[in-house]
């Protein structure tokens, strides 16, 4: 792995996600969260979840973030929804039901993590994970193993 490469694309992402464009940023929101393991992703990704020109950018940069299906992409979203105004915060909850009502294997894998996270140092995580945990206690996935 190139990290020089990996910073130069955060850093140019970073810049796309500050575009007048909405479209610019909601690109740059879905493609940043592939790097939200970087710490230089994390300022630009929360930006962008909480966008303040485009619920759309929003719900893109969510969905990014929650498809990794992981603690480092889940922990951005529950920082973000801690502090999420109403409008952000229905577009977050959109996002989630968007990736989490297929399959109840990455449903139940995710409410343990919101657990764990529900407990993190970090308040903010802490408090977004507890409503992450809520919104995703409420999906009936469609598929479950047989």
């Amino acid at each position: 792995m190139d990290s020089d490469l990996r910073r130069a694309v955060v850093v140019t992402l970073g810049e796309l996600g500050r575009s007048d464009d909405w479209r610019d940023r909601a690109d740059a929101g879905h493609s940043l969260a592939g790097f939200a393991e970087m710490p230089e992703a994390v300022a630009p990704l929360l930006s962008l979840v909480l966008d303040r020109g485009d619920t759309f950018v929003t719900r893109r940069t969510s969905q990014g973030l929650l498809r990794r299906k992981d603690r480092v992409g889940l922990a951005i979203v529950a920082s973000a929804l801690a502090v999420a105004n109403d409008n952000h915060a229905d577009y977050i909850h959109t996002a989630i039901v968007d990736v989490f009502s297929i399959f109840s294997d990455d449903l139940d894998e995710t409410l343990r993590l919101c657990e764990e996270m529900s407990g993190d140092t970090d308040d903010r995580v802490a408090r977004g994970a507890r409503r992450l945990h809520e919104t995703l206690a409420a999906i009936d996935p469609v598929l479950r193993p047989s």
